[in-house]
């Protein structure tokens, strides 16, 4: 449902080549000019301690239309440059993602925000099926994340879709005590770390009731964990989410949680079929940029996880999930005037 893999994920690789570049030879502040024109800069570290990617594709959209003479255009997709998204780790290379992001993000005196889905059995066969290829994969995996992150700054957004595809029973049931075992293994392996924090993912306003979530996200690991996310590569208003928020927190102990507001700006599409709603649904837009000064005390942050002008899925004519499509990123940041 999520997307930010496949030849998403080969890019970042890229990415992280640039940014270690970067790291190594700069003095701190993580601020990128390109030669024409464009510039990409952090956000006040007091309401907004999380770092902005100078080399994602958002900032390389801006550094093209301003090649191309499309000042105002620039400018609009410069919304989405200089706001700190999430970092979605590849299959491939976990340890050098993590390091690069995290480096990066240190030399810019921020925390960067990682988000890791590789469960097994990923997505149910939907957009973004895939996934570790089995228990053992994946532990390696989350090893090479944690050897990667080492003591640096970091908000960790732990597997989307994960807990809510065990609930609706999406994920076969001779999967669901090992998935349990990983996330649970996940949290305690992430936590160890001196300055990671990590939230669960546990659905959105819209797909049920806190009744049916909470007891899972406990077996999960909840009680370990900082906190839960919300609203994750979702629509739903950042009132609704923190209403959702707030009484799932009531059943796991007063954790806190944060929301993904990257395309909530004008709520949910409900205009199509409720199966698609969530795929490059049409007329939605910015939602709160990432901070941590937020409407309520249990909300520890506001975050852009899912990356906005990346693709959901192949609907709508959208490209593969986790694909830049400049035009639906061109829209959300019009639309968010």
């Amino acid at each position: 449902m999520y997307g930010s893999m496949g030849a998403g994920a080969r890019a970042s690789v890229a990415v992280v080549g640039a940014l270690l570049v970067l790291a190594g030879c700069s003095s701190g502040g993580g601020d990128k000019s390109d030669g024409s024109g464009s510039k990409v800069t952090q956000q006040p570290k007091n309401s907004d301690p999380f770092w902005v990617n100078p080399a994602g594709n958002a900032a390389e959209q801006v550094a093209a239309y301003v090649k191309a003479g499309k000042k105002d255009d620039a400018e609009q997709i410069r919304k989405i440059a200089e706001q700190p998204t999430g970092e979605w780790i590849g299959p491939e290379n976990p340890e050098r993602e993590a390091r690069g992001f995290t480096e990066a993000a240190q030399q810019a005196d921020r925390a960067a925000i990682l988000v890791l889905y590789n469960i097994p059995h990923r997505d149910c066969g939907q957009f973004s099926q895939g996934g570790a290829a089995d228990g053992d994969a994946y532990k390696a995996w989350i090893d090479g994340v944690a050897r990667g992150i080492q003591d640096r700054p970091a908000t960790v957004i732990l597997e989307p879709d994960a807990i809510l595809h065990l609930v609706n029973q999406c994920t076969p049931a001779q999967f669901q005590e090992e998935r349990y075992f990983l996330l649970e293994t996940a949290v305690t392996k992430l936590k160890a770390l001196k300055n990671t924090k990590v939230y669960l993912d546990a659905g959105n306003a819209g797909w049920g009731h806190p009744d049916q979530i909470f007891q899972p996200l406990k077996r999960a690991g909840i009680d370990r964990a900082d906190g839960f996310s919300v609203n994750v590569s979702n629509f739903y208003s950042t009132k609704d989410s923190i209403a959702y928020g707030k009484q799932l927190s009531a059943k796991v102990g007063g954790k806190h949680f944060v929301i993904d507001t990257s395309r909530n700006g004008k709520g949910p599409y409900t205009a199509g079929g409720a199966d698609e709603n969530w795929c490059n649904p049409p007329g939605r837009a910015l939602g709160e940029t990432p901070t941590t000064k937020t409407a309520d005390p249990l909300v520890d942050a506001y975050l852009w996880v899912k990356r906005p002008g990346e693709s959901d899925g192949e609907c709508k004519g959208g490209p593969k999930a986790g694909e830049w499509w400049p035009e639906y990123a061109l829209k959300l940041a019009k639309a968010s005037d």
